[in-house]
């Protein structure tokens, strides 16, 4: 059942939201949902990263790149989660009826919803948030993520294929082991450039000639990144340098994921000085010019 506190957030949605891009058809109220999944799978993909592969119906299917779900985790013998969970979006098949994410076990929540099983369920509340946004203008994009930012920014990937926009994606991590979404980024026809700290080729001045390289060639009409404070910041320097637009979608901890309890609110940097605004309501992504480090 969905709570009254829930349902109030629906309505202020509806009355407070910007017009929900995509979806000219359904309301605020229709696109909200605690809904019921069954796991399909939930298996490990690499030594640090899961992936949860859900069967879900209704709004879940409508999710876009760059919003999120609130998800229960169950509880334990050992161990009760008590807050849910926020999860960007992986992949969504409405044909299949799936959805999917990818997640790293750091705390309770996340040891719990390691040992779902398929068969077992689980609500996810959403989709939530404002997702991420293309210029039909933009011929060229350029991606930029590390960890688990690589699984929020790959759907964009088959966003921007779908309106004819060239993806360029430069993947980041501690390893090539954990390396996320190459072949994800691969079949979407994107050109893909993976960085590592093992081969010493992830630090800010080898990415940096790569970007600048991709600015000179033309290939750089907007940058999108997720995942890294230390890549974000050199993606707004060199967009102020080149007056280049671009996007982040930001990580924080929440607890309503709807933007009642101010949980999430940080610091953004606008025309008119620092203003605070919800990560779940305003974001998660948010103009890369405005975000402010963490």
């Amino acid at each position: 059942m969905v709570s009254l506190a829930v349902l109030r957030a629906m309505s202020c949605l509806s009355e407070c939201a910007p017009p929900l891009v995509g979806y000219p058809e359904h309301s605020a109220e229709q696109l909200l949902a605690d809904t019921q999944a069954e796991v399909l799978s939930n298996e490990a993909i690499n030594p640090e990263y899961r992936r949860l592969v859900l069967r879900a119906q209704g709004s879940a299917l409508f999710a876009k790149a760059g919003q999120f779900f609130n998800i229960a985790c169950p509880s334990t013998d050992q161990e009760i989660p008590y807050l849910r969970r926020p999860m960007s979006v992986f992949n969504v098949a409405p044909e299949r009826e799936q959805v999917e994410f990818l997640y790293k076990i750091t705390g309770t929540g996340t040891r719990a919803l390691a040992n779902l099983a398929r068969g077992s369920s689980l609500r996810i509340f959403g989709p939530l948030g404002n997702g991420f946004r293309l210029d039909e203008q933009w011929k060229s994009i350029v991606v930029v993520g590390r960890g688990v930012g690589l699984a929020t920014l790959a759907p964009l990937a088959e966003a921007a294929a779908e309106r004819g926009i060239q993806v360029i994606a430069v993947l980041s991590a501690r390893s090539n082991a954990l390396l996320m979404s190459v072949e994800r980024f691969a079949a979407a026809g994107a050109r893909v450039e993976t960085v590592t700290d093992e081969e010493m080729t992830s630090h800010p001045e080898h990415v940096e000639r790569l970007l600048r390289g991709l600015i000179e060639a033309g290939q750089a009409d907007a940058f999108f990144t997720c995942g890294s404070n230390r890549l974000m910041l050199l993606l707004k320097r060199l967009a102020s340098e080149f007056d280049i637009p671009g996007q982040v979608a930001l990580e924080q901890q929440m607890a309503c994921g709807i933007g009642m309890c101010f949980c999430c609110v940080r610091n953004f940097q606008t025309d008119k000085g620092i203003e605070q605004r919800r990560v779940c309501f305003e974001g998660p992504v948010f103009e890369l010019a405005e975000a402010l480090p963490w």
